[in-house]
């Protein structure tokens, strides 16, 4: 038995899959109980136990490729190499409660806050995380185990096979619990509790060397395009420019909502009493050919696209792909102008980057999850329900220096859809068969009773007669999976054109003294940058924005979609089909009527991408 045993010692395979056993159990509990990663059932904790052991034997087996006198020191190093890893994450965990990125590590800024608390950080427990190293060292050097022995090229190569096998397993699984987990990747601790933070390493580092390459090839030459382009399609202000002058500005992102629901009811009920009322104020401007420009990005890229009247990405979200770029957002114009800039959302500061991206933005003040009381009692879904987020965030806005610019970010109104309570559903659900949309009534009802109180809130603490209201939607809540329902709700068939024509979103604006009405002309959300600006009588003639003020007089009336699709008064080109429509009858069109339509569009998306992906606003002083 003593020699057996003595034989195992000195096998190479043993003390691999020993260590390997080591390093998984180690990241398993760091993933547990290290990080807050919110397992919410079964399937994930599966997961997560599966996640490091395909990228753990595929890094130690790299050692393989080394000689047989250097093997095991390779072996050991990449051990050490990935257990430090582990092992930083850790304690960068314990300080920003997030992972670290390779842009974060060029941002040295963010250890410098740090400080004196590093030791702090440090906990005696922590000297489980180096444990198995130590037990390692001594068994390699007391027995003299050599990786070598025992170990055909046919071992090492069902190492590998097994490695690719168990990330192949655990993708398909992360896959399967999260759809687009790696174009969207909207959440650094979701890519973790999926994929494992070796493989979160590994993708963030492949995502910041494809951005850095379009960078490096960026010419400046390519700004004065971009330039010449825009100043083709220029509108002069109209009669509201000024017209909020020094005026506070509140935006306000309705999660999910699609303008179909403005104006209809639900078993006799409206579905939103409150919008239909505002809409009908004499002091508002309502927009009902109002398209969001969203892509993968989703409320990320709603954000992106109305601060610098710039197109999303039709990979990814620029949020997480490019926030180290230079930008000229609308917070940092208005800083100029003497303005103070926040935003307002009940959910992780971390989730789509935003504690990174609104630095870049240019807002001062971030008021996140961890700046609210949140408790299971009020919360659903992403996060802090919608009437306790208003209630709570007043306070936060009355302690704003006056005038300032602001966002808040509604949650109750999203996917999958769901309220806890009883008290909290006003409106019955419709019957189509189809949960998602019958329960999307509901949530809408419930966000637009938050939306009045929260008027009313704002009344109430003498923050309203002098503050501008932007209430928009920021991308669509029922995808074209849902079509058989929404054939029953909106009583024809779902084609694309009627697809496209559900992508329109509602868009409020509404401040004491200002002329309202009802405003026909066809805009999106890229128009929404120079058209507050307008109104607050600020002058961007270089500033580069793809999108126009929806108040000019002069404009182009049209909307560009990610997706390539154009809208126009006469036709409607639908980018995923290829299909062209007469506008206002919605009937199929033959011929090349749409083939300009096409090809601005296109024209447009890709000179908005060379400005992102590019990062060509840092030769804005070149020109």
């Amino acid at each position: 038995m003593n020699n057996r045993l003595q034989q195992l010692s000195k096998n190479g395979l043993f003390f691999f899959l020993i260590a390997t056993l080591f390093l998984w159990v180690k990241s398993y509990f760091a993933f547990k109980f290290s990080f807050s990663l919110n397992i919410e059932n079964n399937f994930q904790e599966i997961i997560l136990a599966i996640a490091p052991l395909g990228s753990i034997l595929f890094f130690l087996g790299l050692s393989f490729l080394f000689s047989k006198k250097k093997r095991m020191k390779a072996f050991l190093t990449l051990y050490f190499i990935m257990s430090f890893v582990l092992y930083a994450n850790v304690v960068y965990y314990r300080f920003f409660n997030d992972f670290i990125t390779i842009p974060v590590l060029m941002q040295y800024k963010n250890f410098g806050q740090l400080g004196g608390s590093a030791g702090e950080l440090m906990l005696t427990t922590d000297l489980l995380f180096w444990l198995d190293i130590a037990i390692l060292i001594t068994w390699a050097v007391v027995k003299r185990t050599e990786l070598n022995l025992s170990l055909k090229k046919r071992t090492i190569g069902l190492v590998f096979a097994s490695a690719i096998m168990a990330l192949g397993v655990n993708l398909g699984m992360a896959e399967s619990e999260r759809p687009q987990l790696l174009t969207r990747t909207f959440d650094r601790a979701m890519f973790v509790k999926l994929m494992g933070v070796y493989n979160f390493h590994l993708y963030d580092s492949v995502m910041t060397a494809n951005t850095q390459k379009h960078r490096v090839f960026a010419e400046s030459s390519e700004l004065s395009e971009v330039r010449n382009y825009l100043n083709s399609k220029k509108a002069e202000p109209g009669e509201y420019f000024g017209e909020a002058e020094g005026k506070n500005v509140v935006l306000v992102s309705m999660e999910s909502l699609q303008n179909f629901v403005i104006n209809k009811k639900v078993n006799g009920k409206e579905v939103t009493p409150f919008l239909n009322d505002l809409i009908n104020d004499k002091n508002s401007l309502y927009f009902n050919n109002f398209y969001h420009n969203t892509g993968q990005g989703k409320t990320s890229d709603s954000e992106f696209i109305i601060d610098n009247s710039l197109y999303g990405l039709p990979r990814g979200a620029v949020f997480t792909t490019n926030a180290g770029n230079e930008l000229n957002a609308t917070p940092n114009i208005l800083k100029e102008e003497g303005y103070t800039s926040a935003v307002f959302h009940g959910n992780h500061d971390s989730f789509w980057n935003r504690d990174v991206m609104y630095e870049t933005l240019g807002y001062d003040r971030f008021f996140s999850k961890k700046d609210y009381n949140v408790t299971d009692d009020i919360s659903v879904n992403y996060g802090l329900k919608d009437i306790p987020f208003f209630e709570q965030s007043i306070p936060m806005v009355q302690g704003l220096e006056e005038p300032y610019y602001t966002r808040f970010i509604t949650l109750t109104h999203h996917y999958p859809f769901t309220l806890n309570k009883e008290e909290d559903k006003m409106i019955d659900q419709t019957n189509t068969g189809d949960g998602t949309v019958d329960r999307y009534f509901q949530t809408a009802r419930y966000m637009d009773e938050s939306l009045k109180k929260f008027f009313e809130s704002m009344k109430d603490a003498d923050e309203y007669k002098d503050t501008v209201f932007v209430f928009y939607g920021d991308h669509y809540g029922i995808s074209e999976n849902h079509n058989r329902a929404m054939k029953e709700i909106m009583g024809t068939e779902i084609r694309p054109y009627e697809h496209t024509q559900l992508q329109r979103v509602p868009l409020i604006i509404h401040s004491p003294g200002l002329e309202g009405k009802k405003m026909e002309t066809i805009g999106s959300q890229i128009d929404l940058k120079p058209t507050i600006l307008n109104l607050l009588g600020v002058k961007t003639e270089n500033d580069i924005q793809f999108g126009t003020d929806l108040l000019a007089p002069d404009r182009e009336s049209d909307a560009i979609l990610r997706d390539g699709s154009m809208i126009t008064e006469d036709y409607l080109y639908d980018g995923e089909s290829g299909i062209c429509y007469d506008h206002d009858s919605g009937e199929e069109v033959e011929g090349t009527h749409c083939d300009d339509l096409k090809e601005d569009a296109q024209t447009e998306l890709n000179l908005s991408d060379k400005v992102v992906y590019g990062d060509l606003l840092r030769f804005k002083d070149e020109e």
